[in-house]
Formats: structure tokens, C-alpha cells, sequence
């Protein structure tokens, strides 16, 4: 049985381990705060779910969830994500995160600062333009008139097939934009963020984004 190993434990977290828990999976959660702040969380989730520490969780898991504030990037564990695939639910809230002028300029994307910090991980972008309790309660079963899309990006096939593989079992269908380059087409202020849209709907969304939002 595959473990994700979760990085972040906030809603989008939290959220993606409640439902890949629903999935059969078995989930290592951690946060900035240390495992036993999480000893509520894990007893909701059950027996599939232990806290552990950033390292451990990066260590446990067979495919890593990195869901934390961009400023906080760095502090993210580089050798036990070595090998492995790696999901980015970030976004950049400069209200937040502060300014950082290549993204400000367009010059790069979150996933791609987050691949840059993880050069040996296999980084695709997933479940960054869904609220958070959308992910347990906006899938369907595949086949489903309508059904909800969600987007993927990788510079790495493998990636993007898992994370269409996830989003699957999880009851959403897939539109991959291609490289993490691409991945800022579905970031915040873009057509395509946090709006329910069907797979036809978000790659019209999708081509009709601005690099830089007005």
C-alpha cells in the first residue's frame, strides 16, 4: 500500500490526508509545530495516520505532499524527498509570503522554485486551485456527467500520472498543462482558481490566463 507523506498540516493538508485515507492509502503527517500537536488530528484520521516530523514524513513516504506557505520553502527537508515524487500545493500570496521578484516578474513559478530546492525529487503541481473542503466533498465517480477537473503540471511524466491517478481516486478527472513553466496558469488570480469547472471548462480557463494578473 502506497504512504503519502505529508508535509503541512493545515486545511489543504489535513484535507488531502482525511481523503487519500478514504482511498486506502496510509498517511505520515507533519507540521512546523512537532507530532504531538497533530495527536488530535491523527486520532480523527485513525489507524492509517501517524505524525512524525518533516524528515520522517519526507523519509515514510513513497510520495511526498509538500503544503506550506512559500516563504517557508527552504526549510523543507532536501535528502529524504531524494528519488521520490513530490506534490506542490502552493501558491504565492505576497501578503504572505512577501515579494519575490521572479515571481512578481514572471520569471519562474512556485513549483518551480520548490523543484529547484528539491533537485533530486520529481516535483508535479496538485491541489492548488481547490478549497480545501472541496477535496473530500467535490469528487465524483469517473464517468460522472460534469465531473470536476482539476489541473496537474510536471517536467516529470511519472509525476503527472500520479497525480492524475490520485485526483482519479479521488473523484476528480485531470488536465496536465504541460511542465511546471505552464503551472502558473492555474495560481491564484487566474480564470481557473478556486471555481468548480469541468476538464473542458478549466483548459478553456486555462488558455485564457494572463502571465501577470491584472
Amino acid at each position: 500500500m502506497t504512504t503519502l507523506g505529508i508535509i503541512g498540516a493545515g486545511h489543504i493538508g489535513s484535507q488531502i490526508a482525511r481523503a487519500a485515507i478514504g482511498a486506502g492509502y496510509d498517511v505520515v503527517i507533519a507540521n512546523s509545530r512537532g507530532p504531538e500537536t497533530l495527536a488530535d488530528l491523527v486520532a480523527e484520521l485513525g489507524d492509517r495516520a501517524r505524525a512524525a516530523t518533516a524528515e520522517e514524513a519526507g523519509a515514510a513516504g513513497d510520495v511526498v505532499v509538500v503544503t506550506v506557505p512559500l516563504h517557508a520553502l527552504q526549510q523543507i527537508p532536501v535528502e529524504p524527498l531524494a528519488g521520490k515524487i513530490v506534490l506542490d500545493t502552493n501558491n504565492y500570496y505576497f501578503e504572505r509570503d512577501g515579494h519575490i521578484d521572479a515571481l512578481d516578474r514572471g520569471l519562474t513559478t512556485t513549483s518551480e522554485m520548490l523543484q529547484e530546492h528539491l533537485p533530486t525529487s520529481r516535483v508535479a503541481k496538485a491541489f492548488n486551485h481547490i478549497q480545501a473542503e472541496q477535496i473530500t466533498a467535490g469528487g465524483m465517480p469517473a464517468g460522472t456527467p460534469n465531473r470536476r477537473a482539476l489541473a496537474t503540471a510536471s517536467d516529470h511524466a511519472d509525476a503527472a500520472e500520479f497525480v492524475t491517478h490520485l485526483y482519479d481516486q479521488l473523484g476528480f478527472d485531470t488536465v496536465n498543462i504541460g511542465p511546471l513553466s505552464e503551472s502558473w496558469r492555474v495560481e491564484r488570480d487566474r480564470p481557473a482558481y478556486v471555481v468548480r469547472q469541468n476538464a473542458e471548462e478549466l483548459t478553456q480557463n486555462l488558455a485564457i490566463a494572463n502571465r501577470l494578473p491584472r
